[in-house]
Parts: structure tokens; C-alpha cells; sequence
């Protein structure tokens, strides 16, 4: 009776572990096809799919044979087309698989990496220039590594993912192209995107002011952790926005000094951090980012 009684604890604790590993690798998994597509605007789509295997697995667990069936065929059907849409990702994703590069696949594509001087540095040198010459320009820097929701957005732009540099800042503000009227996004040291639309605020304000402060001032009320960098074509006068107020006219010293007082970036952390504790942080950055996007309300109530 004792040998009985001891085999059902060891039964249930080898099938405890079981399921803690299989929990585990299906979070592992989920990650990496995350972190695969985490910087597009499918994501989206992923979060109607991995919603679509839980309402799946719910259904089968209660034995709605019906509705299992039903969402069984949805979630096969989602997956072909998730597979033809996302086929530069999966194709990446199966080739490191199959080169063994576990690892590699827990890690985002290798880039260059701006220092945190050297991205205010272009910028306030590219808004520099932009002001000598009267060139219109408007730029969206996000102040933490939680990244701006595309819906505040009137429309999402270009997406360029390009280091940030004088030079191309320059370029993408003449009048000669195509996105030059609309916003470029920076998150960190790259430009995400170009010609960006965005809501024009509804305060009261000077009619000295023009569409691009208005803007300006329009994103800044609805989205916090973001500024906002305006150069009036009229003037070349140079403006900073910050949560609905602008604050103008500036001298290119008086906005690297502001920026460097208001912006933290990341990048300066993740190049010190040395090994598992740089690993670590990385992935805790990435989790967190993945969360706030994957379910807005339960970040929006933690932070309250």
C-alpha cells in the first residue's frame, strides 16, 4: 500500500513537471515568433491568431465538439495565410532552425548601434540645417522604450527602420519627395517610419501657428511618452512639443539640451550590460514591449 501511495506522488509530480516543460516551450516558441514579427504592423494579425488557439483550447478542454471544430479550422486556415503574408520572416525563422541556431533565434537582428550623444547629435545637427534653410520638418522622438501606438496615428506612413543620420533626416524633409509633408517617427537610434499623418489638436492657439505645430501639439496630447521637433517653414524657427505644449522659438543648443534631459533611450544600457544580465534585460524589455501592445488595458491599469 505504502509502494502504491508513493508511485501516485511520484506520478503526480513527474506529470507536474511535464506540464511546466510544456508550458514553458510553448512560451519559448511564442516568443521567438514574436520577436521574429514584433517590429510590424502584423501584429495585429497575430494577436487575432494567438487569441483564435486559445478560444480553440478552451473548446476542446470543455467539449464543445462543435465550436472545436469550427475554431480547429480557423486557426489551420489563419496559419497558411499568416505563413504566405510573413514569408520574409518565416523563411528567416526555419533557416536558423535549420542551421541549429537556436540562440540566435532568442536575439533580434544584429544592427549598428548609435551611441545616445550621437543620435541627439544628428538630429539637432539635421534640425540645424533645416532651420538655416526655411525646410519644414517634422519629427516624432519617443521618450521610453514603450513604442507609440500606431492608432493615434491619422496615417501610420512609410516604414523605413534606417539609422538615424543627418543626412537622411535632411533628405526625407525636401520638397522634392514624396514625404516630405508628413512626420518621421525615431524610436531609439532608427527612423521606423516616414510621412507619417498626424491628429491636429483641437486647442485653441495662435493662427501664427501652422499645421505642423498643430500636429505637433495634436500627438503630444493624446500619446505622453513622446516630443515632438517642428521647424516652421515660414521662419525656420524651431519648436519642441511636450504633452500639448509647445515650446518655441528654440536655438539648436537650447534642443540638444532638452532632449538630452527628456529622451531615454536604451541603447547606452544594452551595450554595457555584459552577457546573461545583457541577454536578460533585453528579453525583459521585449516581454514588456510585446505585453503593453498584445493587451493595452492590463499595462494601462498596472501603471495606475
Amino acid at each position: 500500500m505504502e509502494g502504491l501511495k508513493q508511485w501516485l506522488v511520484d506520478y503526480h509530480w513527474s506529470q507536474s513537471l511535464l506540464l511546466l516543460v510544456d508550458v514553458g516551450l510553448v512560451l519559448t516558441l511564442t516568443y521567438i515568433v514574436l520577436l521574429v514579427i514584433a517590429e510590424r504592423r502584423t501584429l495585429w494579425m497575430v494577436r487575432g491568431f494567438i487569441f483564435l488557439m486559445l478560444a480553440a483550447a478552451v473548446s476542446q478542454r470543455l467539449r464543445l465538439s462543435l465550436l472545436s471544430f469550427v475554431l480547429n479550422n480557423l486557426v489551420i486556415g489563419s496559419a497558411v495565410a499568416m505563413a504566405v503574408i510573413l514569408q520574409s520572416e518565416v523563411r528567416r525563422f526555419l533557416e536558423q532552425l535549420g542551421r541549429g541556431e537556436i540562440l540566435s533565434l532568442l536575439r533580434p537582428i544584429q544592427q549598428a548601434v548609435l551611441s545616445h550623444d550621437n543620435v541627439i547629435g544628428e538630429i539637432v545637427d539635421a534640425i540645424k540645417e533645416l532651420s538655416q534653410n526655411r525646410t519644414g520638418a517634422l519629427l516624432i522622438l519617443e521618450t521610453t522604450n514603450n513604442p507609440v501606438d500606431e492608432r493615434d496615428f491619422s496615417v501610420p506612413g512609410i516604414r523605413l527602420n534606417a539609422d538615424v543620420s543627418c543626412e537622411l533626416i535632411q533628405s526625407l524633409f525636401q520638397t522634392s519627395t514624396l514625404l516630405h509633408d508628413g512626420a518621421i517617427l525615431i524610436r531609439g537610434s532608427k527612423v521606423v517610419a516616414a510621412g507619417v499623418i498626424l491628429p491636429i489638436s483641437e486647442r485653441d492657439a495662435s493662427r501664427q501657428l501652422g499645421t505642423r505645430h498643430r500636429a505637433a501639439m495634436g500627438i503630444t496630447e493624446r500619446v505622453d511618452n513622446c516630443l515632438c521637433i517642428v521647424v516652421s517653414e515660414e521662419t525656420g524657427s524651431i519648436s519642441l512639443a511636450e504633452k500639448g505644449t509647445l515650446n518655441r522659438p528654440l536655438t539648436s543648443s537650447k534642443l540638444k539640451e532638452l532632449l538630452e534631459a527628456r529622451l531615454t533611450l536604451s541603447i547606452d544600457r544594452e551595450a554595457s550590460s555584459p552577457g546573461l544580465w545583457r541577454l536578460g534585460n533585453r528579453i525583459g524589455k521585449k516581454g514588456w514591449g510585446i505585453l503593453s501592445r498584445f493587451f493595452p488595458f492590463f499595462v494601462t491599469r498596472r501603471k495606475k
